[in-house]
């Protein structure tokens, strides 16, 4: 350990003013008692298991086989937990009924992982253990299902019933696996789930780990890596996705395609997922010395849990556009978390430096850091990197010594400003030997620091050069003399009547408050009217020095590492918790405003937070363009008058003729705001395809509707220069969900339109409009609301509109998609198997929702019509070994009938010349080879090509 390290602790026993101590990785192990014999489970002693697979045909995230050693014991329920054990606790009110089941001796399905835990946690309250799961705040759809769960965290040491870890599943399941012999699955199912434990038990006693329904399991989808891990609980958090794992394969799978491997779905599986096919079991006990993996394939015995959503941080700074950096003390690396990027996951960027004071540029593009902390003298090096992964384009500064940095924008220019010394400013010599100083960054580079004033004030400097502080021990400011700034002429005072304070931090709000920590002196208690423990309460003085407030620390810690947190309008403030044993256990955000404080992250040991907010766009009355859409362009007689479901318009929706015709101002919380942080990656996709549409309506005349067929199928760029496309596909996009961007999205605004290429995935025409996502949540969304509140701006676009959705939150992963106008590329693994999903006998018992499909293309196809826009039907080749099944494709439909129906689509174009039908699958016998698939029913990138230039002479075929 470094000599500084050894002062460190010297100083701290000598009565430093910060709580901040280094962290002990001694861990003594507790003897405890063995579980009592659980009813309905059986116990599993431990033991050595593989994850994943070396075999090339399972995915990346199923690849490498990675070895895993279980040192403790578990139980695990003998079969899915039940609709009739379910139903009990529900009508004991102990969670959420949201549906029947025709017996209840059926496995509980159409789950998501939140109902799972929930009702794991009430078991476990049932019979009085503790709960393996916290959380704040929980959200419900309009079925009854958990959607989300703020503040939610699992914890491996409670003794209590909880979902079975992967390795703990596969270890179970290992012993004795058989699918053939002991499992519902395609073969004998007839495509539903059956009573439990009606397959069989295997030597172990177990039923139904292979087939009947898919089975959650407690990790998040980490990558394996070649080597050997100790209780092994899965990745620290849920990645750029929040992908989950499902184990064990359901009844419409083969019984060869059920394995041990597979972690997935059809679909990228996320904590919010349900389906009739997934349901649960649950194990009980703790897991001592759980290990994560992370990305990198670190071991990580200790994580960071982010509690509170983006939706909740917004609350309190009026906007998703945050991040919060911060030390891992355990790791001593930065780390941080993207509040304007989906799902709530930890980044942590590795390095052998120490980081103190981290503090994010005012762009949100960098983070500056030093070498040392508040209170501790001696020399401390600042450097500057990409606030990124990766920590790219590391910058040191070049002079002896700079500690605390701070951000500021000065007549334009970007500067920090930093201090020579760290230490305590008790003794007037030795602070009066430090400085103050600042130094350009602009280009990755540092320009040539000058100097501001003697003194090392840390606190930071006031945006009008008026007012700096510092404390180290005691409350010091420099203020300047009437006229003047602090550069000029100046004075300086200790505030607080010489008392002991530190981690003082000046608002960057015009209000010159000061934030900081005191050890509960006279001065504060007299303030507060109570006594209070050493740093239990953070102080605010105005520019004065004069007391204004206090915020106290909820019961059982107190504060560390205070800083203001502030857009330049709201302000709040950033700081640590401190536990009974000295330990930084939460960051949390204090509002002065109500006194209120909400958590933002918990871990063992978490220092010196700095929350950057993007300063919240003040929108002026926006002039709107006379021409962005022309009024006429649409005849209002042709647009559908249940176009929008009237259950989901709210009553005060604005009407159309009520909307301004010259001026108008976007609510900043709602206009653009396709996507919440902590929902699907359907809708994140959403978000971008309507990004693209408002940057693009102008300028498009082909737009690709349809499913995740199109999406990865049709890229627009290959087009010929004359088709301007955009593919507005996506995943789970039914033809229902296809028609409500179409009528109001597409049709409305873009007016050049002459092209139409949409999916015709008829082999899912058993889906209705209650199944269609947005008909469904579209109401969920700011955004969705907001553009139906206001008829979709069928008269005129807000000019600002889309600026506001390109800077509403979204997925970084996602954001290529703003670069292939829409499309998504796959990488080719082959055809595969041809796997059937759904029942081929489908069409018999719902031929009505099928000509329901039918007849809605007929309707798009006549709006078209009525506009002189081609529409071009593109039925996607699917596996060509199908023709050796009963099945036309993954979703089924009988082959024998296939044939009439595709004639009957064809036919469509005799009363409807402006439509063509493009039949890529020509059942089967078409010529997409296996390096041009995905999967059964997915092109890749390279069969993609081959689909967009056919599409694209067929284009060129027509007027």
């Amino acid at each position: 350990m470094k000599i500084w390290l050894f002062l460190l602790i010297i100083s701290i026993l000598w009565g430093a003013c910060s709580n901040s101590s280094s962290s002990s990785n001694d861990i003594v192990p507790d003897v405890e008692p063995e579980p009592e014999i659980m009813e309905g489970m059986q116990v599993i002693k431990g033991g050595d298991l593989v994850l994943g697979s070396n075999e090339s045909s399972f995915r990346i995230a199923e690849r490498p086989a990675m070895k895993v050693h279980l040192d403790y014991e578990f139980y695990l329920d003998v079969h899915e937990v039940t609709c009739g054990s379910y139903r009990i606790l529900a009508k004991k009110g102990k969670v959420k009924d949201f549906g029947e089941c025709a017996n209840d001796e059926l496995p509980l399905a159409n789950v998501t992982y939140f109902d799972a835990v929930l009702y794991a946690n009430a078991k476990s309250v049932e019979l009085n253990h503790d709960t393996a799961y916290t959380y704040s705040k929980a959200t419900y759809d309009s079925e009854g299902h958990c959607s989300n769960l703020e503040g939610f965290a699992f914890h491996p040491d409670a003794d209590a019933f909880r979902l079975p870890t992967e390795a703990e599943w596969v270890l179970a399941a290992s012993q004795s696996w058989n699918p053939k012999e002991k499992s519902w699955n395609s073969d004998n199912s007839e495509f539903h789930a059956h009573p439990v434990c009606t397959a069989g038990k295997d030597s172990l006693g177990f039923c139904d780990l292979a087939g009947n329904v898919k089975e959650w399991v407690n990790d998040w989808a980490g990558m394996f890596r070649d080597t050997t891990v100790t209780n092994y609980v899965g990745a620290p958090d849920g990645g750029a996705v929040g992908e989950r794992v499902l184990k064990g394969g359901y009844y419409s799978d083969r019984a060869s395609e059920i394995n041990l491997v597979s972690r997935g779905d059809d679909y990228t599986v996320e904590s919010s997922s349900h389906a009739e096919r997934i349901g649960f079991r649950l194990a009980f006990g703790k897991i001592p010395s759980p290990t994560w993996l992370d990305a990198n394939g670190k071991v990580q015995q200790s994580i960071v849990s982010p509690l509170a959503s983006a939706t909740a941080l917004k609350s309190y700074t009026g906007t998703y556009n945050m991040i919060l950096a911060f030390r891992n003390d355990i790791s001593g690396n930065l780390a941080y978390i993207n509040y304007n990027d989906g799902t709530l996951s930890v980044t942590e960027i590795e390095d052998t430096l120490e980081v103190y004071h981290p503090d994010i540029s005012p762009d949100g593009k960098h983070v500056a850091f030093c070498t040392r902390f508040e209170g501790i003298a001696g020399e401390s090096s600042l450097y500057v990197r990409d606030l990124n992964a990766n920590g790219s384009n590391l910058v040191k500064l070049d002079v002896p010594s700079a500690a605390i940095p701070r951000w500021r924008v000065v007549n334009g220019d970007t500067v920090i400003v930093y201090v020579t010394d760290a230490g305590s400013n008790k003794d007037e010599v030795a602070f009066a030997a430090t400085s103050t100083w600042q130094v350009e960054f602009a280009n990755g580079k540092f320009g040539v620091p000058e100097k501001l004033f003697d003194g090392a004030y840390h606190g930071g400097v006031s945006e009008d050069n008026k007012l700096a502080v510092t404390g180290a021990r005691l409350l010091r400011a420099l203020f300047a003399d009437s006229g003047s700034d602090i550069t000029q002429k100046m004075n300086s005072a200790i505030w607080y009547n010489n008392e002991q304070a530190c981690n003082a931090s000046l608002a960057q709000d015009g209000s010159k408050r000061t934030v900081f920590l005191d050890f509960a002196g006279k001065t504060g208690t007299e303030f507060v009217g109570t006594p209070y423990a050493t740093h239990e309460r953070i102080l605010i003085a105005d520019s004065n020095g004069k007391l204004l407030q206090s915020v106290k620390s909820p019961d059982g810690y107190t504060f560390d590492h205070s800083e203001w947190a502030t857009d330049g309008d709201r302000s709040n403030i950033v700081a640590t918790l401190v536990n009974l044993n000295g330990a930084h256990t939460k960051i949390v955000l204090a509002n002065p405003t109500d006194n209120s404080i909400l958590e933002l992250a918990e871990g063992d040991e978490l220092w010196h937070p700095n929350l950057w907010v993007k300063k919240v766009f003040k929108a002026p009355k926006d002039t709107i363009p006379q021409d962005t859409v022309k009024k006429d362009s649409i005849p209002k007689d042709t647009i559908p008058k249940d176009s929008i479901p009237k259950d989901t318009v709210k009553k005060d929706t604005v009407k159309n003729d009520t909307l301004p015709k010259d001026t108008f101002q976007l609510d900043p919380d709602s206009a653009g705001i396709y996507f919440v942080p902590g929902t699907s990656e359907i809708a994140v996709k959403w978000r971008y395809k309507i990004d693209l549409l408002w940057h693009q309506y102008d300028s498009l005349n082909t737009v690709i509707l349809g499913s995740s067929r199109a999406l990865h199928g049709v890229i627009p760029s290959l087009f010929d220069q004359k088709f301007k496309a955009l593919n507005m596909a996506n995943s789970n996009s039914m033809l229902y969900c296809a028609n409500f961007i179409f009528e109001n999205y597409v049709l409305p605004h873009v007016s050049h339109l002459k092209y139409v290429v949409i999916s015709v995935d008829m082999d899912i025409w058993f889906n209705s409009a209650p199944n269609s996502f947005l008909l469904n949540n579209h109401r969920n969304y700011p955004g969705y609301a907001y553009d139906e509140d206001h008829n979709y701006w069928k008269d005129s676009v807000p000019s600002k509109l889309a600026e506001y959705t390109r800077n509403s939150p979204g997925y970084s992963k996602f954001e290529p998609l703003l670069n292939t106008m829409g499309y998504e590329q796959l990488e080719a693994a082959g055809w595969g198997d041809p796997k059937i999903w759904t029942d081929s006998l489908w069409l018999n018992r719902y031929s009505n929702l099928y000509y329901d499909n039918f007849n809605l293309l007929k309707t798009i196809i006549e709006e078209c019509k009525a506009r002189e826009i081609y529409v071009i039907g593109v039925i996607f080749p699917q596996n060509p070994a199908y023709k050796n099944t009963g099945a036309l494709g993954f979703h089924g439909i009988q082959r024998s009938k296939a044939p009439a129906l595709i004639k009957e689509l064809a036919d469509l174009h005799d009363e409807h010349p402006n439509f063509v039908l493009m039949d890529e699958n020509k059942m089967g016998e078409h010529d997409y080879t296996d390096n041009m698939a995905f999967d059964c029913n997915h092109l890749a990138h390279e069969g993609a090509i081959q689909m967009t230039k056919r599409l694209d002479s067929l284009l060129q075929t027509l007027p």
